[in-house]
């Protein structure tokens, strides 16, 4: 391209641009870049696509409209329900009040002629059941003073018989028993001691004395010879010879199971260089056998006269308690009139109670259901609230994508945006006739965001379009406007004149 055909074009451009600014200043319209901070971002398509999104963002705000609509309406329908649960409420809670207010002088003087009677009744059945428990217990008194007398009269008896049987014990004990005795070594009861050999019974008489000790006497059958000395705890024992070479020996002491005996051996007769001997023996006999007897016999002995006493003593108190008994029955008889008729008072006190309550009962059940009813009302208009929230925030967000829809940026073709460029110094005075005109009807228009297309790139640039856009801004005046239009025109008028002036030249 020729440096003449380059200059022609920029004058051209350039009186274009200040015709544009020129108008549009004058008549208080200022073109700006699409606000692309707002809403969604600036995208570019073709004319068909943005119809499409701007028709199906369309469809979206006109369906969220309608559901906000509904919602509404069922918001308001809700909040009427609620409103009349919330009356309805409020007429039964003063209607209670009210009958409440009206009966309350009825109720208390019911509940108290109830309360008088009922306490009455307490007291009447405390009276029956307290003479019930005492001629019950009279009856029972009776019955066992009764049965004491049989009772005394056996106990006699068997307090007899246990105290012959005592005695008989006493005196069997007294008369002597036989049982087993061993004679082993102090130091070892499990070894035989060495006089064992001397008593070859192995046993022991045992008696028993009245002072409750026992008499213990144990057969020598050989070996008296050299059997010298036998004691128990110090105390000789007594030697009752039964033989030449035999003997009885016996000792007194308290009954127990062993004794520690001490022996003296003398056997120089037949060894004499053997020296005498003392041993220790533990005489193994058990002497426990009549431990008790003696105060068994006693206590039978006193038992028998316990009994005896306790028989003559049953015999006037089963007298004296049949009396008794026969006065408690009547008593009883009595009591469970007083008590009858205390129970019919207290039923009919207690009907009258329940009538007069019966007004407050309704009341109170029709305020229950009532706030019943207020409850259910109130949480059906949450609900309804809470479906009005999300229709709004469904429309809103449908609005937000309407709007992005109509902020997508139509791309012209690059062939006719480079023709456009190329145009002739007559298409740059139509341009700049476009315009003027464009500046005479800025007063009814906005700004959008276009694009204009050149050869080699694509720059956003800015337009007139009707005032339905969306994302247009128009600029307040600060007061230098009209200067700056001015300075425009001339710029324009200028560049207009030069133009013919270089056309002749290069002519």
């Amino acid at each position: 391209m020729s440096m003449t055909s380059h200059v022609k074009n920029t004058l051209v451009t350039t009186a274009a641009i200040a015709g544009a600014l020129a108008a549009t200043t004058l008549f208080n319209t200022t073109t700006v870049k699409a606000d692309t901070t707002s809403s969604a971002p600036v995208t570019t398509t073709t004319s068909a696509t943005k119809d499409t999104a701007i028709a199906s963002a369309q469809a979206k705000v006109n369906s969220a409209s309608a559901a906000v609509v509904s919602a509404q309406a069922a918001y308001g329908s809700a909040s009427t329900a609620a409103f009349d649960a919330a009356a309805k409420t409020a007429a039964a809670s003063a209607s209670a009040a009210a009958t409440s207010a009206a009966t309350s002088s009825a109720v208390a003087n019911a509940q108290a002629a109830a309360d008088s009677a009922a306490t009455a009744k307490s007291t009447a059945d405390a009276n029956l059941a307290k003479a019930q428990s005492n001629a019950a217990a009279t009856s029972r008194a009776k019955s066992m003073t009764s049965a004491a007398v049989v009772s005394a009269q056996s106990a006699v008896a068997s307090a007899s018989a246990k105290a012959s049987d005592a005695d008989s014990a006493v005196a069997s004990a007294e008369a002597g028993q036989t049982v087993t005795a061993n004679l082993m070594k102090s130091d070892d009861p499990t070894q035989a001691s060495a006089a064992q050999q001397y008593f070859a019974t192995k046993t022991a008489i045992v008696k028993l004395l009245p002072s409750g000790q026992v008499q213990i006497t144990i057969p020598l059958t050989s070996g008296l010879k050299f059997l010298k000395e036998v004691s128990y705890n110090g105390v000789d024992a007594t030697f009752t010879k039964t033989g030449d070479d035999s003997a009885n020996i016996t000792f007194t002491a308290d009954p127990a199971t062993s004794y520690t005996l001490a022996m003296t051996m003398d056997i120089t007769s037949v060894m004499p260089f053997m020296p005498i001997m003392h041993e220790k023996a533990l005489l193994a006999v058990d002497t426990t056998i009549f431990n008790g007897l003696l105060a068994a016999k006693s206590d039978a002995d006193a038992a028998l006269t316990s009994a005896q006493a306790a028989l003559s003593t049953a015999k006037t108190n089963a007298a004296t308690v049949a009396q008794v008994a026969s006065k408690a029955a009547s008593a009883a008889t009595a009591a469970a009139t007083v008590a009858s008729d205390a129970a019919v008072a207290a039923t009919s006190a207690a009907t009258n109670l329940t009538s007069a309550q019966a007004a407050n009962s309704t009341a109170q059940a029709a305020l229950t259901s009532a706030q019943a009813a207020q409850s259910a009302a109130d949480a059906t208009l949450a609900t309804a609230k809470a479906n009005l929230d999300s229709a709004n925030a469904a429309l809103t967000s449908a609005q937000a994508e309407l709007k992005s829809a109509q902020n997508i940026v139509v791309v012209t073709p690059a062939s006719s945006a480079a023709s456009s460029a190329s145009s002739t110094a007559s298409s740059a005075g139509s341009a700049a006739s476009s315009a003027t005109n464009s500046a005479a009807s800025a007063s009814t228009t906005t700004v959008t965001s276009a694009v204009v297309a050149t050869p080699a790139t694509t720059k956003k640039a800015t337009s007139s379009t009707p005032a339905s856009s969306t994302t247009a801004k128009t600029l307040p005046q600060t007061g230098n406007e009209n200067q700056s239009a001015l300075v425009a025109l001339g710029l324009a008028i200028l560049t207009l004149g030069i133009y013919p002036m270089m056309k002749r030249k290069h002519a």
